[in-house]
């Protein structure tokens, strides 16, 4: 049996590890922090990679490399289908709920959220609240704006195998299939199909909301019900 004093000496060194391996990480790069399922069983708690898209010095703004689960931006029943639609904001979502809650408590350790930030958000929409969170998803100007500086190269993504199984609430994670090279990506070697992913910001209707599609194009039609498209939290770390 440990003592308090091991115990706390084990959260002091994780509290500098992550200090240690972050503070200097440049935008662009790849760092890990939590853990998450990412084989098709659920099994596992593998890393999670996010890639870093501004560092202040003193603050890391980062975003999943990889899409790690499908989700509708709103409803949870199975017998959800794509038109069953309501009037929702980013604030009152069962996605943000589901990204500050069942997600933030699975991926991260108590350590690890000592280091994640409240965000302030802005950008959700016309007539939709800002917000305070601890997870997130990008809003359009902010996809824009890291696109600018990374390029657009940045909104292409793929789901682990985990975000690619199809959940009890429905939810299956659209992969493209098609002939557009485009919407590929080389992973290992191989191509692998992309998948569309949800931005915050509501779309262009109170009943839809802005996602990433196709040859990275930033769409506002999604209907909130929609059970194909995928989720890279984002968020922001103290360093």
């Amino acid at each position: 049996m440990r003592s308090k004093d091991n115990l706390y000496t084990m959260q002091e060194d994780n509290k500098l590890q992550i200090v240690e391996c972050n503070r200097n990480a440049k935008p662009g790069e790849i760092i890990t922090f939590g853990t998450y399922p990412q084989t098709a069983d659920g099994a596992d708690r593998t890393p999670i990679k996010w890639r870093v898209l501004q560092n202040s010095g003193s603050e890391l703004f980062i975003l999943s490399e990889y899409i790690l689960d499908c989700k509708r931006y709103h409803g949870k029943s199975v017998d959800i289908t794509w038109y069953d639609c309501v009037d929702i904001t980013w604030r009152d979502c069962d996605l943000r709920k589901w990204l500050n809650d069942e997600f933030y408590n699975t991926a991260f350790t108590a350590t690890e959220k000592e280091f994640i930030k409240t965000t302030h958000c802005t950008d959700n929409g016309e007539g939709s609240p800002d917000t305070e969170d601890k997870v997130f998803l990008l809003s359009v100007n902010e996809i824009k704006d890291v696109s600018d500086k990374h390029g657009k190269d940045l909104r292409r993504a793929v789901g682990t195998d985990f975000a690619k199984t199809k959940k009890p609430d429905g939810c299956c994670l659209y992969v493209y299939d098609k002939t557009n090279k485009d919407n590929y990506i080389i992973r290992s070697g191989e191509e692998v199909g992309c998948s569309w992913w949800w931005l915050r910001t509501q779309g262009n209707k109170p009943s839809r909301a802005f996602f990433v599609g196709t040859s990275c194009s930033i769409r506002s039609y999604a209907n909130v019900s929609a059970a194909r498209d995928g989720v890279r939290p984002a968020l922001k770390l103290n360093v």
